[in-house]
């Protein structure tokens, strides 16, 4: 997935994921010449990790 098709779907702004990535809080990815491209289970894998990190911080709370 490109990053601006995952911008999207997450609707959140393509340098959002930039400065995620450059704090090393965003997702895993990888470039095909000056694309930058992610693997939707790498996606899945760091959405899970947000979400496992928020539970932790929130506890049963409504979702």
């Amino acid at each position: 997935m490109t990053l601006s098709r995952l911008a999207a779907w997450l609707e959140l702004a393509v340098q959002t994921l930039y400065d995620l990535r450059s704090h090393e809080r965003g997702p895993r990815g990888f470039r095909i010449g000056h694309e930058l491209r992610f693997r939707r289970s790498a996606i899945e894998v760091w959405l899970g990790q947000l979400a496992a990190v928020d539970e932790a911080k929130h506890p049963g709370a409504d979702r």
